[in-house]
């Protein structure tokens, strides 16, 4: 094929892809506006995602408040959380504090591959609706139901942070017997 052939081909292609997406109904119009962001500039858009312990709600959906203190000490307030399989729960996380913190649900060895990678890339900016960074001074939230029982555990992977022991207990108890499924 000739260099002029190469680029007709391309240029077809691409007539092909305008044509099919100019086609297809507008993503936006179903699901809100997939750029819309908030004052911080966060996604305003509800994107489920689970893990271990569970998936995220949009926030309207959560029902229980469960208020978490964290600081500079390294320690949560309290440092372990009790829940129902199949509840839903709005954590409120507070830093006292005078530095970033942040409170990271789940597994023990999730929780260590994400300190892991905090140590090797702390500037790394990520969001995460498992995950709530906080300044100093300020509230976050993480809206959860809790599908899995088990023992998870919560932390703050900022990098010392949880070396240091910024680390709580999440106990999911299972639903008790002969009561529906979620």
């Amino acid at each position: 094929m000739t260099l002029r052939s190469h680029r007709l081909a391309a240029f077809g292609l691409f007539c092909a892809s305008a044509l099919i997406a100019a086609a297809l109904p507008d993503a936006s119009h179903a699901h809100g506006d997939p750029h819309a962001k908030d004052s911080a500039g966060r996604s305003t858009e509800f994107v489920p995602t689970e893990n271990a312990v569970g998936r995220s709600l949009p926030p309207s959906k959560a029902y229980r408040a469960i208020n978490v203190g964290m600081s500079d000490d390294m320690r949560f307030s309290p440092a372990e959380i009790r829940v129902r399989e199949g509840e839903k729960v709005r954590l409120v996380i507070r830093n006292s504090g005078k530095v970033l913190h942040e409170l990271v649900l789940g597994t023990r060895e999730e929780l260590d591959k994400h300190a892991e990678m905090m140590r090797k890339f702390p500037a790394m900016e990520h969001e995460e609706p498992h995950m709530a960074h906080v300044k100093p001074g300020k509230t976050g939230e993480i809206h959860w139901q809790f599908t899995n029982p088990g023992e998870y555990l919560f932390g703050c992977l900022i990098p010392g942070h949880f070396e240091a022991g910024m680390i709580g207990k999440l106990v999911v108890t299972p639903r008790e017997q002969g009561a529906g499924k979620k």
